[in-house]
Protein backbone atom coordinates (compact mmCIF):
# COMPACT_ATOMS: atom_id res chain seq x y z
CA UNK A 1 0.00 0.00 0.00
CA UNK A 2 1.17 3.48 -0.75
CA UNK A 3 2.35 5.88 1.81
CA UNK A 4 0.08 8.96 1.97
CA UNK A 5 1.35 12.04 1.48
CA UNK A 6 -0.05 15.41 2.63
CA UNK A 7 0.28 18.32 0.04
CA UNK A 8 2.08 20.97 1.66
CA UNK A 9 0.03 23.71 3.50
CA UNK A 10 -0.02 27.67 4.07
CA UNK A 11 1.54 26.27 7.73
CA UNK A 12 4.37 24.82 6.57
CA UNK A 13 4.97 28.12 4.23
CA UNK A 14 3.85 31.07 6.37
CA UNK A 15 5.83 31.19 9.65
CA UNK A 16 4.76 34.72 10.51
CA UNK A 17 2.25 36.83 9.22
CA UNK A 18 1.34 39.64 11.52
CA UNK A 19 -1.49 41.54 9.92
CA UNK A 20 -3.58 39.39 7.26
CA UNK A 21 -5.24 42.57 6.21
CA UNK A 22 -2.29 44.40 5.25
CA UNK A 23 0.21 41.69 4.38
CA UNK A 24 -1.97 40.11 1.88
CA UNK A 25 -3.55 40.71 -1.83
CA UNK A 26 -5.45 38.58 -4.17
CA UNK A 27 -3.98 39.23 -7.50
CA UNK A 28 -4.16 37.88 -11.00
CA UNK A 29 -1.81 35.16 -12.23
CA UNK A 30 -0.90 34.81 -15.76
CA UNK A 31 -2.38 31.76 -17.81
CA UNK A 32 -0.61 29.11 -18.49
CA UNK A 33 0.68 27.57 -15.11
CA UNK A 34 0.04 25.18 -12.61
CA UNK A 35 1.49 27.30 -9.83
CA UNK A 36 2.79 25.70 -6.76
CA UNK A 37 2.10 26.92 -3.28
CA UNK A 38 5.43 29.05 -2.46
CA UNK A 39 6.24 30.69 -5.52
CA UNK A 40 7.99 33.47 -5.82
CA UNK A 41 6.01 35.65 -8.70
CA UNK A 42 6.48 39.07 -10.18
CA UNK A 43 4.27 41.53 -11.36
CA UNK A 44 4.60 42.62 -15.14
CA UNK A 45 4.51 46.25 -14.83
CA UNK A 46 3.62 47.54 -18.87
CA UNK A 47 2.78 45.68 -21.73
CA UNK A 48 -0.03 43.36 -22.59
CA UNK A 49 -0.09 41.58 -18.82
CA UNK A 50 0.33 44.63 -17.24
CA UNK A 51 -0.72 44.18 -13.61
CA UNK A 52 -0.55 40.43 -13.84
CA UNK A 53 1.94 37.93 -11.67
CA UNK A 54 3.95 35.10 -13.00
CA UNK A 55 7.30 33.33 -12.17
CA UNK A 56 9.72 35.98 -11.51
CA UNK A 57 12.45 34.74 -14.04
CA UNK A 58 16.62 36.10 -13.03
CA UNK A 59 16.48 38.56 -15.98
CA UNK A 60 14.30 40.95 -17.91
CA UNK A 61 12.99 39.78 -21.26
CA UNK A 62 12.90 41.76 -24.13
CA UNK A 63 11.13 43.80 -23.78
CA UNK A 64 11.47 44.91 -20.01
CA UNK A 65 8.14 44.38 -18.56
CA UNK A 66 9.23 44.24 -14.75
CA UNK A 67 8.09 40.61 -13.56
CA UNK A 68 12.04 39.82 -13.20
CA UNK A 69 11.45 41.83 -9.59
CA UNK A 70 10.03 39.29 -7.03
CA UNK A 71 7.08 40.67 -5.97
CA UNK A 72 5.34 38.26 -3.85
CA UNK A 73 5.19 34.77 -2.27
CA UNK A 74 1.73 32.27 -3.38
CA UNK A 75 0.16 31.54 -0.23
CA UNK A 76 -1.87 28.21 -1.97
CA UNK A 77 -1.70 26.22 -5.10
CA UNK A 78 -3.30 27.50 -8.20
CA UNK A 79 -4.04 26.04 -11.59
CA UNK A 80 -4.15 28.77 -13.76
CA UNK A 81 -3.23 26.16 -16.73
CA UNK A 82 -6.01 27.07 -18.97
CA UNK A 83 -6.26 30.78 -18.38
CA UNK A 84 -5.75 34.01 -16.04
CA UNK A 85 -6.77 32.70 -12.20
CA UNK A 86 -7.06 34.91 -8.88
CA UNK A 87 -4.42 34.07 -6.22
CA UNK A 88 -3.35 35.08 -2.97
CA UNK A 89 -0.27 36.08 -2.05
CA UNK A 90 2.27 37.76 0.65
CA UNK A 91 2.93 41.03 -0.97
CA UNK A 92 4.43 43.10 1.88
CA UNK A 93 5.48 42.25 5.29
CA UNK A 94 6.20 41.67 8.18
CA UNK A 95 6.35 38.10 7.30
CA UNK A 96 8.74 35.34 7.93
CA UNK A 97 8.62 32.62 4.80
CA UNK A 98 10.18 28.83 4.93
CA UNK A 99 12.74 29.00 2.49
CA UNK A 100 12.54 25.50 1.59
CA UNK A 101 9.41 26.07 0.49
CA UNK A 102 9.88 28.86 -1.55
CA UNK A 103 9.57 27.84 -5.40
CA UNK A 104 11.35 29.56 -8.63
CA UNK A 105 11.25 29.95 -12.09
CA UNK A 106 13.59 27.73 -14.01
CA UNK A 107 15.90 30.66 -14.56
CA UNK A 108 16.48 31.17 -10.82
CA UNK A 109 18.99 28.23 -11.16
CA UNK A 110 21.95 28.49 -8.96
CA UNK A 111 22.41 29.72 -5.64
CA UNK A 112 23.71 33.61 -6.52
CA UNK A 113 19.95 34.00 -8.45
CA UNK A 114 17.87 32.51 -5.68
CA UNK A 115 20.13 34.68 -3.18
CA UNK A 116 19.07 37.62 -5.34
CA UNK A 117 15.49 36.87 -5.45
CA UNK A 118 15.35 36.51 -1.21
CA UNK A 119 17.34 40.10 -1.33
CA UNK A 120 14.33 41.55 -3.18
CA UNK A 121 11.99 39.60 -1.41
CA UNK A 122 13.72 41.19 1.75
CA UNK A 123 12.81 45.00 0.91
CA UNK A 124 9.58 44.22 0.93
CA UNK A 125 9.41 43.02 4.48
CA UNK A 126 9.16 39.27 3.41
CA UNK A 127 11.79 37.18 4.93
CA UNK A 128 12.39 33.60 4.53
CA UNK A 129 14.15 31.43 7.04
CA UNK A 130 16.00 28.05 7.42
CA UNK A 131 14.69 25.87 10.01
CA UNK A 132 11.27 27.52 10.61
Amino acid sequence: MAPLVKAPTEGDLLKLDLDKNYTREAVTLLAGTDYEIGSVLGQFTSGDNDGKYALSPNAAGEPDTGEQVAAGVLIQAVDASDGDATGIIIKRGPAIVARDMLVYDDSVDDSTKVEAKLAQLTTLGIVARENV
